[in-house]
């Protein structure tokens, strides 16, 4: 009898997909839908969906099952040339660079909303008037700190990728132009 698993089952939940594309919940004992892993999402608790069968992680998957769901639903949050895109990264010198960039955009954003929500938690309907009234402007400057980091790490990839670019045709004795 295995009980390798019972120290990760405390700090993470298992769920197991089923060729019956059905999905187990180890935790609950109980079969759940991708609405519900949907809110363990929400609820940011740590889980890791596997194939009943072999093991595999397929949390990704699921996530973007979740994502596909969600596009399909009410407003998009991804416009048809985005999603083109992020398709073409694929392959691409940058495809490696696009998933950090990407991840520290998305965690910035959060930071703002999450400085946004602390600092307006008294706010009367009053004030949400005069806020509206000025957004754009607020908006832009607490999304000032987010846009000049953007730049940064985009002027650091383009440095990167010179470099490698540098190392990569002195490998084969051509001096680059810099």
């Amino acid at each position: 009898m295995k009980t390798t698993t019972a120290p990760q089952a405390s700090t993470q939940r298992i769920i197991k997909k089923y060729p019956n594309r059905r999905l187990y919940d180890t935790a609950s004992s109980a079969y759940i839908t991708l609405s519900e892993v949907k809110q363990l999402v929400m609820a940011r608790e740590a889980f890791e969906v596997r194939d009943a069968k072999t093991s595999e992680d397929i949390t990704r998957s699921i996530l973007l099952q979740i994502i596909l769901e969600e596009e399909a639903n009410g407003s998009p949050m991804f416009t048809a040339p985005v999603l083109e895109s992020l398709i073409r990264f694929y392959g691409h010198a940058m495809q490696g660079f696009l998933g950090g960039y990407l991840e520290k955009n998305i965690q910035s954003l959060i930071d703002v909303q999450t400085r946004f929500a602390e600092q307006s938690k008294g706010l009367s309907p009053e004030m949400w008037s005069q806020y509206a009234a000025m957004q754009p402007p607020v908006l832009q400057a607490m999304m000032g700190g987010s846009v000049e980091q953007s730049k940064a790490m985009l002027a650091q990839m383009q440095e990167q990728m010179q470099k490698q670019a540098g190392q990569m045709l002195g490998a084969f004795g051509i001096k680059s132009g810099s």
